[in-house]
């Protein structure tokens, strides 16, 4: 009798798995208010950052709705895959109900920056006052910043091409937002939000439960450590589960 042929087991995978509880409410909530703001356009000026607008009008609620809009379907994909790629390590780790309330500091923090620097005498200061600014990346930056912090060496494919560990490529992407921000906003990006979601995010992490600065230094000194391991040819010994392993 012919045995059928076995089953593959070859399998693979793209990203950092399923998503996660609060990833998944926040892109549902970001998706709804998109297609809500389709059908309903004048949502978008009511909702959407405007300083002149929370200042004058006191339309608070903008620092945190702006977030959940986007100015089409590539900026609304986009902010949602890179809160996919880079959210979903986090979540695990922090728990959902930590992992969101960084979330809404960081993009709330980015649109209270936006605020700030509109009241400056910087040159952009006063097209900053007046433009409307919408969508998550000011939060989504702060993610990011999150993701480098705590995986510094994990490779990131700028323009999904070229390879750059986590932490210069947070580095990049902040320098190129600082240099566009002193500028102006080069193509509808408020890149002064980008900004405040990284400042923000740093911010929340060295003052939270995180205790940022003893994880940095600990994985600095990990490093030194490994670095001279391999350095001299120091091999741990024993086995993996061995409580009393030796160095020799």
């Amino acid at each position: 009798m012919r045995r059928p042929p076995a089953a593959s087991t070859f399998s693979y995978s793209f990203g950092p798995g399923p998503v996660t509880p609060a990833i998944k409410a926040l892109m549902a909530a970001n998706v709804v208010a998109f297609l809500l703001a389709l059908v309903a356009p004048a949502m978008t000026l009511y909702l959407g950052l405007r300083p002149a607008s929370v200042l004058q009008n006191l339309y608070v609620w903008q620092l945190v709705t702006y977030m959940f809009l986007h100015a089409g379907v590539f900026h609304l994909l986009f902010n949602m895959l890179a809160l996919w790629m880079f959210g979903v390590e986090l979540e695990r780790m922090w728990g959902s109900r930590y992992f969101t309330k960084f979330y809404l500091v960081a993009g709330g923090g980015a649109a209270l920056t936006t605020l700030l620097l509109s009241l400056t005498p910087l040159p952009f200061a006063d097209t900053l006052y007046g433009s409307l600014t919408v969508g998550a990346s000011g939060a989504v930056y702060g993610v990011l910043l999150a993701y480098a912090l705590y995986f510094p060496h994990r490779p990131i494919y700028l323009y999904f091409v070229f390879p750059i560990p986590a932490r210069y490529f947070v580095l990049i992407i902040g320098a190129i937002s600082l240099l566009a921000s002193m500028g102006g906003q080069g193509g509808g990006i408020a890149h002064t939000t980008h900004l405040g979601g990284l400042l923000a995010a740093y911010l929340y992490l060295r003052g939270g439960r995180t205790h940022l600065l003893a994880d940095v230094k600990y994985r600095y000194l990990k490093w030194r450590i490994n670095r001279m391991r391999r350095r001299f040819d120091v091999y741990s010994g024993g086995r993996a589960d061995d409580v009393n392993r030796r160095v020799h």
